[in-house]
């Protein structure tokens, strides 16, 4: 394999936006819009700038480059916390149960009832891989590089960890929940107003959305099914969460109706199972296949590797990982197992 996970930089530009055009819509984190995209990248440098500790709010842009050819194939980010600049609507479905003694009937209403709860979390998301590439474990390789950049910068995140899940969008680009509910009180489709968030944000949810719970049984058979349903692009992904240690907690997109993924940070499987170690050799015979990364900042890289790790703890790590690492021996890296 020749792939490695890197920082973006400024000259990812263009690679970026190619890739946001093959999205489909829907993808809230990667616009097709150089001027939000510029935005991104500019945010992720001035993050990746600061030496200081603590939580800020701030955007981390990785990308999967290919060392052979030099082209970028997929990305991801990172939020380090949400709701600080605006707030971090989400749906919450609950359930209210009300008796009737004269009718002897017991009514169960579901509800969707709008929420910050989620304020604070660190999110990852904007995860796109190439459909050229999707193969050899790459989605995983691009979902758990987030986990370890995360551990090697733990000061700098918080406790819960979201990710939301882009939910189900018709062959037209349309959302059957955004037509039943929200697109009553926008006046406008659910492509201006996945634009218009990517762009500008989402206070104008604040603005205009209202704030009593909505129950759903008023709401359209099409935009009922759909709630809390990951798009059918999305059930990998969804499952990949879920094996890392994300649960389905009842909360939805307002937008389209797509779960919110909800983990504790210090139990992701990704991190429980990292260590840090010495390279004491380098080897080109086999071992292990094991995510490992290295630097911190502008300076991380993570990929997979072949490990071997012998009785005496001695750690050795193929030839070619290695050199996508720049680790030489004796240098410290990070290597996590368990899938």
């Amino acid at each position: 394999m020749s792939f490695i996970m890197r920082t973006a930089r400024a000259d990812d530009l263009q690679t970026l936006y190619e890739m946001a055009k093959l999205t489909g819509g829907g993808f809230t984190n990667l616009p097709p819009d150089r001027k939000a995209l510029s935005a991104k990248l500019e945010r992720t440098a001035t993050a990746l700038s600061r030496t200081g500790e603590g939580i800020k709010d701030e955007l981390i842009v990785l990308v999967l480059e290919n060392t052979e050819t030099g082209q970028v194939r997929g990305t991801c980010q990172i939020f380090s916390t949400v709701g600080q600049s605006w707030p971090f609507y989400s749906y919450r479905l609950g359930m209210l149960t009300q008796h009737s003694r004269e009718l002897a009937r017991t009514f169960r209403a579901q509800m969707l009832s709008l929420t910050t709860d989620l304020e604070g979390s660190t999110e990852v998301g904007g995860l796109f891989l190439h459909p050229r590439e999707r193969a050899e474990g790459l989605g995983l390789l691009l979902a758990r590089s987030r986990y370890l950049y995360i551990r090697g910068h733990r000061p700098r995140f918080g406790d819960r960890i979201i990710a939301e899940l882009r939910g189900v969008i018709d062959e037209a680009g349309g959302s059957p929940f955004w037509d039943g509910l929200a697109g009553r009180f926008f006046g406008m489709s659910f492509q201006e107003a996945d634009e218009f968030n990517a762009v500008n944000g989402n206070q104008f949810i604040a603005d205009l959305m209202p704030k009593t719970p909505i129950y759903t049984a008023m709401l359209t058979d099409s935009a009922r099914a759909v709630i809390g349903l990951p798009h059918p692009n999305g059930r990998a992904a969804m499952r990949m969460l879920e094996t890392e240690g994300f649960i389905n907690a009842g909360y939805v997109d307002i937008f389209d109706g797509g779960p919110t993924m909800v983990g504790q940070i210090d139990q992701l499987k990704t991190i429980a199972a990292a260590r840090d170690v010495i390279l004491s050799s380098c080897h080109d015979k086999g071992g292990v296949k094991m995510l490992v990364s290295t630097g911190t900042l502008a300076d991380y890289r993570c990929t997979y590797g072949l490990v071997i790790e012998d009785e005496d703890g001695a750690v050795s790590l193929d030839a070619a990982s290695a050199a996508r690492l720049h680790l030489e021996t004796g240098q410290s890296f990070t290597m996590a197992g368990w899938a």
